[in-house]
Parts: structure tokens; sequence; C-alpha cells
């Protein structure tokens, strides 16, 4: 019963850690975060649709895979999904509160997202899309978590450059790269951990 509240409060400090990095650092300059909350951000630019909406909406057929995988994971991932997006809707008035310079959005929100993100990721949660898709890869092979996730955040980034622009592409590329490494930080130890067992390995 305390996991299970213990997962509850991870899920919704995590993902009132995304939102507020994503609307008060990232959607003010027009950056990218990568993965399913990267293609929801494109989507909101160009068409105006709100981020979480998009997010569920675009997770749908990996939660439909996950459903095959690992159940476990999307209960939790699906929480985490509807949780953050809840919140990343919530929190669109913070688009306006900070007005920081570009780099500092850039820093300071790829930080707190990937704070956000590996604090979910460490509880075997996830916001669902490419968090949950590289939680499944990464059980399965040596590849570190947030390694997994900069990989596939670094793709959509790239799809997103022809409507950024060089600056806010490059800025974009450095967000992404900080979720990746914070994420890291905070999954390292609890990735270990899933790989031997998965494995078959005991642990010491």
């Amino acid at each position: 019963m305390i996991t299970i509240l213990i997962k509850i409060v991870t899920v919704f400090l995590g993902s009132l850690l995304i939102g507020t990095g994503i609307n008060g650092f990232l959607v003010p300059h027009h950056l990218l975060d990568g993965g399913i909350v990267g293609l929801a951000l494109i989507i909101h630019y160009q068409y105006s649709i709100q981020v979480g909406l998009c997010m569920i909406l675009l997770s749908l057929p990996l939660c439909i895979f996950a459903w095959f995988v690992s159940r476990h994971l999307l209960y939790t991932s699906l929480l985490g999904l509807i949780v953050s997006s809840t919140f990343i809707d919530s929190l669109a008035p913070l688009q306006h509160f900070f007005m920081l310079p570009i780099l500092l959005s850039s820093v300071l929100g790829g930080s707190i997202i990937g704070l956000g993100i590996g604090l979910m990721l460490r509880y075997e949660a996830s916001t669902g899309g490419t968090d949950l898709l590289a939680y499944i890869i990464s059980k399965s092979s040596p590849i570190n978590i947030g390694l997994m996730i900069f990989l596939l955040d670094g793709f959509v980034a790239l799809l997103g450059y022809n409507i950024l622009g060089l600056k806010s592409f490059l800025y974009s590329a450095l967000t992404i790269l900080i979720v990746g490494a914070v994420t890291s930080r905070f999954t390292v130890v609890q990735h270990r951990k899933a790989y031997f067992y998965w494995r078959g390995f005991p642990l010491i």
C-alpha cells in the first residue's frame, strides 16, 4: 500500500515538474522536447491544439503495444500520461510568467523536465509515449534509459527543424541533451537492477 502511494505521489510530482518545464520555459521560445512531447509541441505550434491532448492521442498506439508486453507498466504509464497531460494543459498560463532568455530557458526547462521524467522512471512510471517505449527496449538491453530517450528525442527534434529555424533548433537540441543527462542520473541505478533481473542474474 505504501509503495503504491509513493508511486502515485511520484507521478503527480513528476507531472508537475514536466508541466512547469514545458509551459514555463519551452513554449515561450517555441522550443522542443523530444519524443511524444516534442511531436505534441510541433502540432501545438502549428495548429494551437493543446499539448496534453496531443500527447494522449499520440501515445495510444504505444499503450496498446505495452498491453502485450507489460500490463503493470501500462497501468502506471497510463496514470502518468493522464496526469502529466492534465498538468501540462492546466499550467498553460505559465507560458507568460517567466519570460527568461532563450539560453536560460533551454537549460532550466531541460533540467526540470529531466528531473520529472527521471523521478517517474525511477519508480517504474512514465508519461507514456517514447518514455514508455524506451523503458521497454532498455529492459532487454544494456543501454541506459536516458540514452535511449535521448536518441529517440533527437530524431523528433530533427523533424521539427523546418518549422523551428536554426536558432530554435539548436536550443531545442540543448534542451533534449539536458533532459537525457538529468534522466540518466536518476535512472542509472534503477536501470542496472532492472537489466540484471530481466536477464536472470542475482542482485547483490
